[in-house]
């Protein structure tokens, strides 16, 4: 039902409206009450006035006539200024209080009450008073007919020609002769002071109605709908219609009001936006967050778990947290939420259980506490963190340790672990004992450096710094015996620190049986050489064979021979002689066993060497060299003896393969050629072999470095030749790589790094 007063009461509109319209009544009614008393008591003032200024003008007009005694004239002047219209009465009263004189004919030499109301203004005091005001003297009464009187009673005095004059003398010591009693008509003027009163009310009434009407409508239209409006808006911003738009076309503090309230609703939009965000977050956070979360109270009891521990443990809501985790039945010794309520803190713990299939589970555990508005601890949350797969990997990785170690203590290789700066030895395993003849405790704490030639530390100091592989390195052992090994170094942590892993490999016999091999490689050359070394053998002989049968069949016949003719016989008689010694030592040089040791050579040489063993025999096979040698090439590191090994193999296969081309049944065309090349490219030094013969095929060319591989008859050829030549290579640090071209020529280029740039 609806209450108008409870509307009121509760309508800011009403109220202000209310409340504004009686400020305006009280103030219009205030102003309305001091404009009319002011005005009538203006108006009352100027009536007291006027008719006081009347009374003295009929004095003074009379004045005359009294002074000659001429009543006549007084009657004359009072009747006709009692024609007036506002005039009632006029009266003048000698002292005794007889009417001397009246306009009304009736009232003449009446004898009046002295202390009637008239004359009690100055007879109210013995004696008389004599100066009267203005108020004293004026008296308001109401006549027969209703409406108001004012009569002023003023003195008549007795003046200096008065008690002089001849006529009538009045003693010079009496002062007042009478009085002239003025009485007017208030009837006009209490209809103006009506009006007025009236017309102010009626101004004062206007004003509130108007003003009153103004107000409503602008507190309807600036007040009232825009509060309605704002209501409304608050109503859908606590609806969560926060993006609800409400348009006021105002630029005051109402349309302010709207603006903030509109700019309030999108920022609470964007809040709520957000905290819906967080909430959802942090809601899919606790259900979806890989970790066991539960809220537990005072009596371990589950208030509320996550997603994740409910797939665990499949619980039920108020279930003893101690039932589910561990299937107890009284609460654990060792509890963190216990603690967290005991002493308000986090606590960790790390605990194991058996999940819902009967799984041994192991989690690591952290409560928090949950306090209410007055910091009281009232529930726990407990985090636990599933580490099932980290104990089943450090179970793992236990046993992988005892196999690592196992390895690394049993590998027959001898394994260090180094600083990375001081290459100082960390530790090793039981292999270096074997190797090196140390026991693991007299070399860990040592330099690996001292396992080197003093003379050789900062060489492999930096080699160990820069490379992956180092091999033939010679070291030493306890014993101070050398030995050969093979280098490999890698980078790795141990420790917490990043070490370098080390291992070595005895390669001594290795080294031993190649070195073995490549000799076996030098009398399989040899041997191959022998028909071409007997041909550059013939030739001097041959000389030496002539030149000795010319001096002796000279010598038989007693011929003298010229000195000229005998020296020139001489001359060359040694030249070839000193040519075959060269070869027999050339020989000699090239079937010795050596050891391997890099040095300084000039490729140029080592090549022309290595031709001139078969110059000759090539001459007579009609093969012909084509010499493209670049003078001036850089030194390379390399063996001098084993380099000219692998020149020569490839002139031996060069030849053969010439020499089967031109064998085969077809006829071949071309020339027999063979081409020697060296050449700088970049910073490495090139030597070409290339030979006109029957190529290589595609099928076979990745299998001509093999050993034993060859594509001889049998008892032609060991197969050793390229596979010991690529070997020799390889340890000067160089690269070998064969070719054939479409005329089925083969080239073989051997790659070595420059020494020192060329000049």
């Amino acid at each position: 039902m609806f209450n108008p007063f409870r509307h009121f009461r509760f309508n800011l509109v009403s109220k202000l409206i209310l409340s504004v319209g009686l400020i305006l009544l009280l103030s219009l009614s205030i102003w309305a009450y001091f404009n009319i008393t002011y005005q009538t008591q203006k108006i009352m003032k100027d009536i007291m006035v006027e008719t006081d200024r009347l009374s003295n003008t009929i004095i003074l007009g009379t004045h005359y006539a009294m002074m000659l005694n001429s009543r006549a004239d007084i009657n004359h002047i009072i009747n006709n200024i009692s024609k007036q219209k506002e005039i009632d009465t006029i009266r003048i009263y000698n002292k005794k209080g007889q009417i001397k004189f009246s306009n009304r004919p009736s009232e003449l030499n009446l004898m009046t009450n002295i202390k009637a109301e008239a004359c009690d203004v100055c007879h109210r005091k013995d004696p008389p008073l004599v100066e009267l005001g203005l108020s004293e003297k004026t008296r308001i009464f109401s006549s027969l007919k209703g409406h108001r009187l004012l009569g002023i009673i003023s003195p008549i005095r007795n003046a200096s020609g008065c008690s002089s004059d001849a006529c009538h003398v009045h003693p010079r010591g009496k002062k007042i002769l009478g009085a002239l009693d003025v009485v007017v008509s208030l009837e006009q003027t209490d209809k103006s002071i009506a009006f007025l009163r009236n017309s102010n009310i009626a101004l004062a009434a206007f004003a509130f109605l108007v003003t009153s009407a103004i107000i409503f409508i602008f507190v309807m239209k600036f007040v009232n709908q825009p509060i309605k409006k704002l209501i409304d808006a608050s109503q859908l911003i606590a609806k969560g219609e926060y993006l609800s738009n409400i348009d006021i076309d105002q630029n005051d503090e109402m349309g302010q009001l709207f603006v903030a309230i509109n700019k309030m609703g999108k920022k609470i939009a964007a809040k709520q936006t957000e905290l819906k965000r967080q909430r959802d977050e942090y809601q899919n956070l606790f259900e979806l967050v890989p970790c066991l979360i539960t809220i537990q109270d005072n009596n371990y009891q589950l208030v509320s778990y996550n997603k994740e521990f409910e797939e665990t443990f499949n619980p039920t809501l108020k279930d003893f947290c101690f039932r589910v985790y561990k299937q107890r039945e009284n609460k654990c010794e060792n509890c963190p939420v216990e603690k967290t309520f005991r002493d308000g803190r986090s606590h960790y713990g790390q605990e194991t259980g058996k999940d819902k299939d009967g799984n041994t589970t192991h989690w690591l555990a952290r409560t928090s506490p949950i306090r209410d508005a007055r910091g009281n601890v009232v529930s726990v949350m407990e985090v636990c963190l599933n580490i099932t797969r980290m104990k089943q990997l450090e179970e793992r990785l236990e046993k992988s340790e005892k196999k690592y170690y196992a390895i690394f203590n049993n590998i027959p290789n001898a394994v260090f672990v180094l600083n990375m700066n001081t290459f100082e030895i960390l530790d090793c395993n039981k292999s270096v004992k074997d190797l090196y003849g140390f026991e693991k405790h007299e070399i860990t704490g040592r330099s690996f450096l001292d396992l080197f030639l003093d003379e050789e530390k900062d060489h492999y100091a930096f080699k160990i710094m820069t490379s992956a592989y180092i091999n033939q390195v010679k070291q030493l052992n306890n014993d101070g015996k050398t030995l050969f090994s093979a280098i490999r170094i890698s980078p790795s942590e141990y420790l917490g620190q990043k070490v370098l892993l080390v291992t070595t490999s005895d390669i001594t016999k290795r080294l031993e049986t190649e070195q073995q091999l490549i000799h076996a490689g030098k009398m399989a050359t040899l041997g191959e050489m022998a028909t071409g070394i007997a041909h550059e053998l013939n030739q001097p002989l041959s000389v030496i064979k002539t030149a000795g049968s010319y001096c002796l069949k000279k010598t038989r016949n007693n011929t003298t021979i010229k000195d000229k003719d005998f020296i020139a016989m001489l001359e060359k008689i040694d030249r070839n002689v000193d040519r075959s010694a060269d070869i027999i030592r050339h020989m000699r040089q090239f079937a010795r066993k050596s050891e391997v040791v890099l040095a300084e050579v000039q490729v140029n040489e080592v090549l022309k060497r290595a031709h001139d063993i078969f110059s000759q025999q090539l001459k007579v096979r009609g093969i012909e060299v084509a010499w493209d040698i670049e003078e001036d090439l850089p030194t390379i590191m390399a063996d001098s003896s084993r380099l000219e090994q692998v020149f020569i193999n490839l002139l031996l296969n060069a030849r053969d393969a010439i020499e089967e081309k031109w064998r085969s049944p077809e006829r071949a065309t071309g020339t027999k050629k063979i081409t020697l090349k060296t050449a700088l490219e970049g910073n490495m030094v090139v030597v070409e072999v290339k030979d006109t013969g029957i190529g290589i095929s595609e099928d076979i060319a990745d299998k001509i470095f093999e050993p034993f591989f060859t594509t001889k008859e049998v008892g032609k050829g060991t197969g050793l030749g390229l596979s010991i030549s690529y070997g020799i290579v390889k340890d000067c640090h160089g690269d070998i790589k064969a070719t054939t071209n479409e005329q089925k020529e083969t080239c073989f280029r051997i790659f070595f790094p420059a020494k020192e740039s060329k000049p």
